[in-house]
């Protein structure tokens, strides 16, 4: 992968270099962080509410961009990464106690949020509805030469599914975990990730992931609509309890200054 970054600079040296995860670029690194652009959406949106947003729009900033660093290593996108920009980067110019911005914006990080967790939720019932039809050494067979071909970000989704790596060997490499937790698994167990991993292949772009996710639990006849409204209960009732405790923390008197005082000189 780094000898393909590499030749991919070599070949284009105006593309852009970038990294997956947040925070600030070391000195050392010439990738900016997630939060320094937007990364523009080549499809079309599927709906009114995704055309508002600035990922689905264009601008005269727009740049070939490498992902360098982070679990999209490798990948190449196109991105806006002036701040100067009022389409991609309004956000920074409009001021910090905009309180309908920032409700807007927390809510489409819900929204993302419960559609995340929804696809997690679908793409297991749909991986455990599979049936057992090939013997086990065949199974192991194409499994392995697909995981073999899994990107990181992919990877890490059939490794939550089936919780692997979470009671022991967490500092081994992750093909050498999956190997070895396929070769210890059964039938029904390989037949599942190889579903997992047949769809998650299927994705090259947020549409297509969508498109593969539906498709499959079609096939298996798994009920996306129960699975999408049980993970909107889960969040309401996380956020419900997360109201009620700050009200009762609001709510609490605060000590006496004397007694605080006491106490500080007692320490």
């Amino acid at each position: 992968m780094d000898g393909f970054v590499k030749q991919s600079i070599a070949a284009k040296p105006k593309l852009v270099q970038i990294s997956s995860a947040y925070g600030t670029a070391t000195e050392a690194s010439a990738a900016l962080p997630r939060n320094k652009y937007v990364e523009i959406h080549t499809e079309k949106p599927t709906n009114q509410k995704q055309r508002d947003w600035p990922e689905y729009k264009t601008c005269k900033h727009t740049a070939e961009a490498i992902v360098t660093e982070g679990t999209e290593k490798g990948e190449i996108r196109t991105i806006c990464a002036n701040p100067e920009c009022t389409i991609h980067h309004a956000r920074k110019q409009k001021p910090a106690t905009d309180t309908a911005f920032k409700a807007e914006q927390e809510k489409r990080r819900r929204e993302e949020a419960i559609a995340q967790a929804t696809g997690l939720r679908v793409l297991k019932a749909t991986s455990d509805a599979v049936p057992v039809r090939l013997m086990k050494r065949d199974l192991l067979f194409v499994t392995e030469r697909l995981a073999a071909v899994l990107d990181e970000r992919r990877l890490a989704v059939i490794f939550r599914l089936h919780g692997i790596g979470k009671a022991n060997g967490a500092g081994e490499a992750p093909a050498k975990l999956l190997a070895s937790f396929l070769r210890k698994a059964d039938e029904s167990t390989i037949g599942r990730v190889l579903v997992a991993i047949t769809v998650l292949q299927a994705a090259h772009s947020p549409n297509e992931s969508a498109k593969a996710l539906r498709e499959a639990a079609e096939f298996y006849k798994v009920d996306v609509a129960a699975i999408t409204t049980k993970v909107k209960q889960e969040f309401a009732a996380k956020e419900k309890a997360q109201a009620v405790r700050k009200a009762t923390e609001k709510a609490k008197p605060s000590q006496p200054r004397t007694v605080a005082a006491k106490k500080a000189k007692a320490a």
